[in-house]
C-alpha cells in the first residue's frame, strides 16, 4: 500500500506547469515531466516496491502528449483498480493571458500546427474539460506571478511546517582570505574586540568556551546580536514567500577563527531553534 502523497499536474499549455513543477521539486517531491498515461500505473508500482523511499510524487501529463493524452482517464481508472490514491491539480489561466504568454516566450502551442494560438487554446480547453472536472484543485493562475503560485502549491501540499521550508547556511570567514561567493547576507563583525590580540585565546578558535566567554562578555556583542536577530526574523519569512528554496549568511571577522565562528554558532542555534534548517560551516577556521 502506497502511503504518501501523488499529485498528477495537468492543464492548459502556458498556465504554469512546468514552474509548479520546480515548486514540488522543492518541496522534496519525485517530479516527472510529460510522461505518458500508460506509463503512470507503472510508475505507481514502482512507488509501492521502493518501500517508502518514493513517498511523495508529482507527474506533468498534458497535451503535448499527443494521442498518448487519450490514454489519462484509462490510466486512472487503473491506479483506483490499484487501490492507490492519486490527486490532481489542474493549472487554467484566461485566454487573453495564455495568448499573452506564448507571444511573450515566442514558444509553439502544442496544437498550433496548422490554426492560430486562439483556435489552439480553445482546442485544448475542449479537449480538457473532463479531466479538469475530475481535479481536486483547480487553480487560475491569470494574477498570479510565479512566486505566488510557489507559495499556494506550498500551501496545498508542503508537509508540516511549509513556512520553515528553507535551508539556512551560515558560513563564517576572515576578510584575509577573501568573500564566500555565494553569500545571499554579508555581515562585518569586525567591530567586536577580538580574542585574537588576547595571549590565552590566540591560539584557540571561537569554538572554544574560553573564547566565546570572552566575545559574549562585551555589551556591544549583545547589543548587535540583538539586531540582527530581529533583522534576520524578518527576513526569512519574506525571502520563503517570494520562493527562495536557500539562504547563505556570511559572517566575517579578520581571521575567520575567533569573533565570525562564535557569532555564527549563536545565529545557527537561534535559527534550529526555530525549526529552521539550518548548517554551519566555518571556512577559515583552520588557516592561521
Amino acid at each position: 500500500m502506497f502511503k504518501g502523497r501523488f499529485v498528477l499536474i495537468t492543464g492548459f499549455s502556458g498556465a504554469g506547469k512546468s514552474g509548479a513543477l520546480h515548486s514540488f521539486e522543492d518541496l522534496g517531491f519525485f517530479c516527472m515531466d510529460n510522461l505518458p498515461p500508460a506509463l503512470i500505473p507503472k510508475f505507481a508500482e514502482l512507488c509501492i516496491q521502493s518501500g517508502g523511499k518514493i513517498n511523495r510524487v508529482a507527474l506533468v501529463c498534458d497535451i503535448r502528449g499527443g494521442e498518448l493524452f487519450g490514454g489519462l482517464f484509462e490510466a486512472l481508472d487503473r491506479l483506483e483498480e490499484m487501490g492507490f490514491d492519486y490527486e490532481i491539480l489542474f493549472l487554467e489561466a484566461s485566454e487573453e493571458i495564455l495568448i499573452r504568454r506564448f507571444k511573450e516566450t515566442r514558444r509553439r502551442h502544442p496544437l498550433a500546427e496548422k490554426g492560430s494560438i486562439t483556435e489552439a487554446i480553445r482546442e485544448e480547453r475542449s479537449r480538457l474539460e473532463d479531466i479538469r472536472g475530475k481535479a481536486d484543485v483547480v487553480v487560475d493562475t491569470s494574477d498570479l506571478a510565479l512566486a505566488d503560485l510557489k507559495e499556494k502549491i506550498n500551501r496545498l501540499y508542503a508537509p508540516e511546517h511549509w513556512e520553515k521550508n528553507i535551508l539556512i547556511t551560515i558560513i563564517s570567514f576572515g576578510y584575509k582570505y577573501g568573500l564566500p561567493l555565494d553569500a545571499d547576507l554579508v555581515l562585518d563583525v569586525r567591530f567586536l574586540p577580538n580574542p585574537h590580540y588576547v595571549e590565552s585565546l590566540r591560539h584557540l578558535d571561537g569554538n572554544h568556551p574560553h573564547v566565546h566567554n570572552y566575545i559574549w562578555k562585551w555589551a556591544i556583542t549583545h547589543r548587535f546580536f540583538q539586531k540582527l536577530k530581529d533583522m534576520i526574523q524578518f527576513l526569512i519569512p519574506c525571502y520563503i514567500r517570494e520562493g527562495k528554496p536557500q539562504l547563505v549568511i556570511a559572517i566575517g571577522c579578520t581571521g575567520g577563527r575567533h569573533r565570525s565562528v562564535s557569532l555564527s554558532n549563536e545565529l545557527a542555534d537561534l535559527l534550529a531553534g526555530e525549526s529552521y534548517s539550518v548548517r554551519t560551516e566555518h571556512r577559515d577556521i583552520n588557516k592561521v
